[in-house]
């Protein structure tokens, strides 16, 4: 435990902390951890929405049905 704080350049506590993920430590001190631990290329992956498909169709369920678009003066087609 206090190589990987110290890698991660944190405490002891706060490497406990998040062990125990507590949402009071900053992503800054997770990153840090998952840089020690060698597993930083998966944070990447966290936000992606590719590996969300709850969130694809929540963000899919808000989205209009119907698009109307609105002409301004002079940008008709007729000419």
């Amino acid at each position: 435990m206090a190589v990987v704080a110290e890698r991660a350049f944190t405490s002891r506590s706060t490497l406990q902390k998040v062990e125990a993920g507590d949402t009071n430590v900053s992503i800054g001190i997770y990153a840090g951890v998952l840089q020690a631990l060698g597993l930083l290329d998966g944070l990447g992956q966290i936000a992606d929405i590719g590996n969300d498909p709850v969130g694809q169709a929540l963000a899919s369920a808000e989205l209009p049905k119907h698009v109307h678009l609105k002409r301004t003066l002079g940008s008709s087609s007729d000419g």
